[in-house]
């Protein structure tokens, strides 16, 4: 294990945060928040100083493999949401640390899961600081890194695969740093186009900056207690329910559409299919609640905008699904587990893995038919490399270990069946809320401790895709172990290592 690059890294991470952490104190100064703004100084500080002497010394050995970037990975993102959270509790908007870093947890992961019963009272800075963090986690902070900093030795690969959600990760651009960057500026310029509309519409200002860096990163948090819902506006509706649903679109079918590459795009197999299921999920909820609404209207606007929330795990609500007939109800869980496109900031298990993991089931059941044919799965025309393959049955098998695990504890808190079930699919899943007392007009306060740790793993491990936690945990990647020069296992480490 290369633990000065490690170290490297996570220096350029704390200085990240410390700068992403300046907004907050601009808004505090706007409306004179003294105590916020302290508090925020005070963790800018500290995060540079920290940050700027662990990275100021250029490591020595710029070797950079697959365990270092999972490692490198996980830890990041433990300890942005450890730091991240420290300012809620120094200004005493959140007096309780664990519950802090619950809702930082739920911030940088997107979930948007959160266990205050009242956002109202926070300051202007702490809701501000809430709903970037659902911006910096949407893309990803070491994704941001690597437009900024030339990554020692050119192995920036490892940090984008450990990082970027679903199991394929493609170069836009030759370079990573351009890839990179390339991603950013997409991400950017949808967040301001949806802030624009927004305001537009008269929304205020504020507002309309807090809830595009929710759509944007697919987070959910608001900043009223009635979410979206409260401003009753059907044009703020549909605008945030539109960008959701393109939020979760691979951002690599916006960089063919902005290459003119149209028929390719077109052709997505996977956008094709999550835009059919959207479409579907709305009509069968519509025609399922239509008898609560009593409007086609009403109904379409109801259906559409919740459909486009859970599938793309951004979690806003204007309507309490809860009181929905269990026909909905049920496909409200089916889209929790589906979630949106691989490459884009939408949360659960991913489209492409599922269509994956369907095919791969037939194509067995094919070879059983017909023992002696060659069956292979395919994507867009093209082979799933048998790696692919064994890595999606293998993040099912450990996510569905994970949520049984996890529902165990939380039931020691004797909440009912649907609540023990949901919130551990929702934080895994980063949607935001769940049913009964999570949903989408309850929250996550009465929850354990205990409880409360288990969610935080559970939103990290489904933000970070499993692997890089489990990596991390892994007491065998820290030791150091002899390998003989040609060996198997080495041979595979050089195949790993980026150009």
């Amino acid at each position: 294990m290369n633990y000065s690059i490690i170290v490297y890294i996570l220096g350029w991470v704390l200085n990240i945060e410390a700068a992403a952490m300046l907004l907050p104190c601009v808004v505090a100064l706007i409306y004179g928040e003294t105590a916020q703004l302290f508090s925020f100084l005070i963790t800018v500080a500290v995060s540079f100083i920290v940050g700027l002497l662990m990275h100021l010394k250029k490591p020595k050995n710029t070797k950079f493999y697959a365990k270092e970037g999972f490692a490198v990975v996980a830890l990041s993102w433990i300890v942005i949401s450890l730091v991240g959270a420290v300012p809620f509790v120094l200004s005493g908007d959140i007096p309780s640390y664990i519950s802090a870093l619950f809702e930082t947890v739920s911030g940088f992961t997107t979930t948007g899961s959160s266990n205050l019963t009242d956002v109202e009272v926070l300051s202007k800075a702490a809701l501000f600081w809430r709903s970037e963090t659902h911006w910096i986690g949407g893309m990803g902070v070491l994704v941001f890194l690597l437009t900024i900093v030339p990554m020692v030795g050119g192995h920036s690969m490892q940090l984008m695969k450990a990082e970027s959600p679903g199991p394929v990760v493609d170069k836009l651009r030759p370079r990573i740093r351009h890839t990179a960057v390339i991603l950013y500026v997409m991400y950017l310029v949808l967040t301001v186009v949806e802030c624009i509309l927004l305001l537009i519409g008269g929304m205020p200002l504020f507002d309309a900056i807090c809830l595009s860096f929710g759509t944007a990163g697919t987070g959910g948090f608001a900043v009223t207690n009635a979410g979206v819902g409260g401003y009753n506006n059907v044009y703020f509706e549909m605008v945030i329910a539109v960008f959701m649903v393109l939020f979760g679109i691979n951002f690599g079918i916006y960089y063919m559409l902005l290459t003119k590459r149209f028929k390719e795009a077109l052709k997505n197999e996977e956008m094709r299919t999550y835009l059919v299921i959207v479409t579907v999920a709305i009509i069968a909820v519509s025609l399922n609640v239509y008898s609560i609404y009593g409007s086609v209207g009403e109904t379409l606007r109801r259906s559409f905008f919740t459909v486009a929330s859970i599938i793309s795990s951004t979690g806003y609500g204007t309507a309490d699904f809860n009181l929905w007939p269990g026909f909905s109800k049920m496909l409200i869980i089916l889209l929790m587990f589906c979630g949106a496109c691989a490459g884009s900031t939408g949360g659960g298990m991913k489209v492409a893995r599922i269509m994956i993991l369907v095919k791969s089931a037939f194509t067995e059941i094919d070879h059983t038919i017909h023992p002696k044919s060659i069956t292979t799965v395919k994507m867009d025309g093209k082979k799933v490399s048998g790696e692919t393959v064994k890595n999606v049955r293998a993040y099912f098998i450990l996510e569905m270990m994970i949520i049984a695990v996890s529902m165990i504890i939380v039931s020691f808190d004797n909440f009912e069946f649907a609540v023990n079930t949901t919130s551990v699919i929702t934080c895994m899943h980063n949607i935001g809320p769940g049913l009964g007392a999570i949903g989408p007009v309850g929250n996550f306060a009465d929850f354990s401790v205990l409880s409360k740790l288990v969610l935080i793993f559970d939103m990290l491990a489904g933000r970070l895709e499993i692997m890089p936690l489990l990596v991390f945990f892994s007491a065998g990647i820290w030791g150091r172990t002899k390998r003989k020069k040609d060996s198997k296992e080495s041979r595979i480490i050089k195949k790993e290592k980026l150009i």
